[in-house]
């Protein structure tokens, strides 16, 4: 692992290791011998560097040195050049230190530095070594918003191209209605060293599409198509690295519009909307209904905490409901209330006069039915007791 060059005199050490620490001499027919002492550090960190989220790396320095090691001094800087704190938890007679750094995040990837410090022999020495968070570049958890029977797209930025990972990871997408009920997969992936990815989906009515990743984005894209009300709830994406997971949320709340009745509106008639929403509301969040170009009287305000408004409707016109919060509108849903045509209104208003005159009429027998039975039956009563008195008069006249 060693050559001379021959016209500077210089020995190169390939390779270099613990071992070859030690004092070197170099002697010479016309010159004096020359003796240099070689100091060996030995920088390792644990997982060869590959992390997930919240997890303390341990750092191992070791030396090796012709006399006894010195004491040395040791800083460590981010990937910002930024000093780091770290927590020495062993030290072995000054030849090996170890040292526990703090909880990472993805955002700590990159290349960190190890500053060593001796006074005595002097050493300033810098240890490169790079540090790879596998993680999500978007937050843990998301809200989206959608109106029902839309098609939505659901995205996961996974970092592991921007920071180069080197090894190969498994992930899957769990899907459920509420926080406290059973989740339901929907498909599992691999990706490969190569950075190639293979997916087995889980065949459902929630995904009819497989779900894609950008080339060299490193953002893994789910498309659900015309999703129903019950579709809403919690998409979790979970990536998993030697038996380790790090996952992301993204809630899906739904809004949905409701008449009753259904159809056109009819003059004179009423009609009640409801704007329901999929989730309950948060306490800075509330539902309206306001009609467009309308007055504040047209105007409804949901309670705190409730997932549903109604307002009830008497003129046709465009009605706009939308979710708030925060001060904030994040999704808005009209619906149209078209006035019936004239026939229909005379036809409502005639099925509605008929209805009553039917009605009327109905009462009217039943009250003519009920008087007459009970004439029928007050004359049966009468003729009972005339034959009772006729067989008891009988009675007295066969005793004489």
């Amino acid at each position: 692992r060693s050559e001379m060059d021959q016209n500077t005199k210089s020995l190169m050490v390939s390779d270099l290791r613990l071992s070859d620490a030690g004092s070197y001499s170099c002697e010479s027919n016309s010159r004096p011998v020359v003796t240099i002492s070689l100091h060996v550090f030995e920088l390792k960190i644990s997982s060869n560097g590959h992390f997930l989220p919240n997890e303390s790396p341990k750092l191992s320095i070791t030396q090796n040195s012709y006399n006894s090691p010195p004491d040395i001094r040791i800083s460590l800087f981010n990937n910002h050049n930024n000093t780091e704190t770290s927590e020495v938890l062993e030290r072995v007679t000054h030849h090996k230190y170890i040292l526990k750094l703090k909880q990472l995040q993805p955002k700590d990837s990159g290349t960190w530095r190890c500053h060593i410090h001796s006074d005595s022999p002097f050493i300033d020495q810098n240890i490169d070594f790079d540090l790879k968070v596998l993680g999500f570049q978007n937050s843990a958890l998301e809200r989206k918003y959608a109106i029902v029977e839309s098609s939505v797209i659901l995205s996961w930025h996974l970092n592991f191209r921007e920071i180069k990972w080197k090894e190969g990871f498994t992930g899957q997408l769990n899907w459920k209605q509420k926080e406290n009920t059973t989740s339901f997969m929907l498909f599992n992936f691999t990706v490969t060293v190569q950075g190639k990815l293979n997916v087995a989906i889980n065949r459902n009515l929630l995904m009819s599409d497989e779900p894609k990743m950008g080339d060299t984005s490193g953002v893994l894209e789910v498309k659900l198509n015309k999703v129903p009300f019950r579709h809403a709830g919690h998409y979790q994406m979970k990536l998993e690295y030697n038996r380790r997971y790090v996952q992301s949320k993204i809630e899906l709340l739904m809004m949905k519009v409701l008449a009753n009745p259904v159809g056109p509106l009819a003059r004179g008639a009423r009609m009640t909307l409801t704007c329901q929403v999929s989730s309950p509301l948060l306490p800075n969040a509330h539902l309206c209904w306001e009609r467009v170009n309308g007055t504040q009287m047209d105007f409804v305000k949901s309670k705190q905490l409730e997932a549903q408004v109604e307002v009830n409707v008497s003129t046709a016109g465009l009605w706009k409901c939308y979710l708030v919060e925060d001060n904030i509108r994040k999704i808005s849903l009209n619906y149209t209330v078209e006035e019936a045509p004239v026939w229909i209104t005379h036809v409502v208003i005639g099925a509605s006069i008929g209805g009553s005159v039917l009605v009327l009429g109905i009462a009217c027998l039943c009250i003519i039915t009920g008087m007459n039975w009970h004439r029928r039956r007050q004359r049966a009563k009468r003729m009972a007791l005339a034959r009772q008195h006729l067989l008891e008069n009988r009675t007295c006249q066969c005793k004489q």
